[in-house]
């Protein structure tokens, strides 16, 4: 059955961005996913690789409101949510709404600043609200968290916590450009191509009328049986101690649905579920002592657990 939207916004979407962002397609591919899903993005990297510039391009494109919230350790949940100010002069509390009361939110280096301020994305992530001194307030739709964070082992950083990381659709990284897209990347700092230079070209009713798309996306019940077999699976691995959750699942599910919907296709195919599997599910479990020890990685641990499942057949 065709799908009842036109892909062409996203056409141009991907062709916007790769004006600006040089290379990591497959980067820019699990954003526009997670952004038809209505999830949210972790992007983990050293410092220096464009994670602002990424997410800054798509923004631009994007005919939504936009904030950038530059998280630091003096940073407070009330700069990230808003807070109430008594007025003298008329004698009445006044309600300022902070940063995340917008449409598309960069959370810059969200692990420069303290868990307090960094659990005050909590409510507004998984809630779409966001409360003020007892009173909850709407966020905008659509609304999507993009967050960036150096490494954990770099100087002044906070670690996310576990609840924090599960609100994130997905957890990715960008590496290092090629040769050739490092050369290019110097050309077009010479010719000053930037974010802020980027037109519009993707309205919020089309985002929207995307999201209602992937509604429409089926996933047959071998590919349920599939997905909930994956996630058993990371819960009896000898050397994960934590595995994933419900709520992993679901993501993963519709992770794989939004990127069916990408590429023009009302159903999810094995291949969607497997390429999904590790940006979904990568921060969702935490391996033994041991396992670290033996320099052993998450991804590891769910490719071995990729090898060991029967891949279904699906009609």
């Amino acid at each position: 059955m065709p799908l009842s939207v036109s892909l062409e916004p996203v056409k141009a979407l991907r062709q916007n961005i790769s004006r600006v962002f040089v290379g990591k397609e497959d980067a820019v591919e699990l954003i526009l996913t997670a952004l038809v899903c209505g999830g949210h993005v972790l992007i983990e990297d050293v410092p220096g690789l464009g994670k602002t510039t990424l997410v800054s391009s798509l923004a631009r494109s994007l005919g939504c409101s936009f904030a950038r919230i530059q998280f630091t350790p003096d940073l407070m949940p009330a700069d990230v949510t808003g807070y109430t100010l008594f007025n003298m002069a008329t004698g009445e509390k006044e309600v300022h709404m902070g940063s995340i009361m917008h449409q598309i939110v960069l959370a810059d280096e969200i692990n420069r600043t303290g868990p307090k301020t960094q659990s005050s994305l909590l409510e507004a992530m998984q809630e779409g609200q966001v409360s003020i001194d007892g009173v909850t307030y709407p966020l905008p739709t659509p609304f999507m968290v993009l967050a960036t964070q150096n490494p954990a082992e770099l100087t002044g950083t906070f670690p996310l916590p576990e609840a924090q990381l599960d609100r994130f659709l997905m957890r990715i990284s960008l590496g290092y450009p090629t040769r050739a897209e490092e050369k290019e990347i110097l050309e077009r700092n010479i010719q000053r191509i930037v974010p802020s230079s980027l037109p519009c070209v993707m309205s919020a009713q089309e985002l929207t009328a995307l999201q209602e798309a992937f509604h429409q996306v089926r996933c047959a019940q071998s590919i349920l049986d599939y997905i909930i077999s994956v996630a058993e699976a990371t819960r009896r691995h000898e050397q994960i101690a934590l595995g994933v959750s419900p709520r992993g699942s679901l993501a993963l599910m519709n992770a794989a649905r939004g990127y069916a919907l990408l590429q023009d296709r009302d159903f999810v195919q094995p291949d969607d579920v497997q390429k999904l599997v590790e940006p979904v599910l990568v921060h969702r479990i935490l391996l033994h002592s041991q396992a670290l020890f033996r320099q052993q990685t998450p991804v590891l641990a769910l490719r071995s657990i990729l090898r060991e499942i029967p891949v279904p057949h699906v009609l």
